[in-house]
């Protein structure tokens, strides 16, 4: 997560006593958190939703939305996608804005968001904008942890490169285990998990392709 915790999607921990990841510090979670605030706030009047729409559409309750437009709470990972799926935007233009021309993103610059229990890592690593129905991510689990994922945007696909580690990946009730150098493609407009059944960090490339 950014920092906090809004809404019910999150991770489910198989040992929750383990090490966490490292996380950013209070500094660059506040300054997502205000660009975060920004965008929702723009991109919801620019779809002239109020907040009760919006709270539909998203699943996100309407004081959860407000507390995070106020900036008086950061979201969690979890409902960013929730808020994004609400929205009909990619979800890291929600976070950053849309791009115009060329675009570059500095790895050391980029923000890194947590999952709600601090597992699970995502850093973007495509610029916002760059591509309207494309993103690109790369994932990081800690040992012996899952993340449970509500479904995405209906047509929404995700291609998963397992870098190092292992991955186990259920799509609904289907379970499948990969190794360094695997991958695999799926719809992921239904519920799905990473998991890390491992004792050392699973690293993976994560592309998010949307429905056109």
């Amino acid at each position: 997560m950014i920092a906090g915790g809004a809404g019910k999607k999150g991770s489910r921990t198989a040992e929750p006593h383990r090490s966490r990841l490292p996380t950013k510090n209070d500094l660059g979670a506040a300054e997502m958190g205000r660009r975060v605030a920004t965008s929702l706030r723009e991109r919801r009047k620019s779809r002239e939703m109020s907040l009760d729409q919006l709270a539909v559409a998203s699943g996100v309750s309407r004081a959860a939305l407000s507390q995070i437009e106020s900036q008086k709470t950061n979201p969690s990972l979890a409902v960013l996608w929730k808020i994004a799926i609400g929205l009909h935007f990619p979800f890291f233009e929600l976070l950053c804005g849309n791009s115009q021309g060329a675009a570059v993103l500095r790895r050391d610059r980029t923000q890194v968001l947590h999952s709600s229990d601090g597992r699970m890592e995502r850093q973007p690593l495509t610029p916002a904008g760059a591509c309207p129905w494309i993103e690109a991510h790369e994932l990081r689990l800690a040992p012996r942890s899952s993340h449970g994922s509500d479904a995405h945007a209906a047509g929404t696909r995700e291609l998963l490169i397992v870098l190092n580690g292992q991955l186990r990946i259920r799509v609904g009730s289907t379970v499948h285990d990969l190794d360094a150098g695997d991958s695999i493609s799926f719809v992921a407009d239904q519920p799905h998990t990473y998991e890390n059944p491992s004792g050392g960090q699973t690293r993976c490339h994560d592309i998010v392709i949307y429905a056109r």
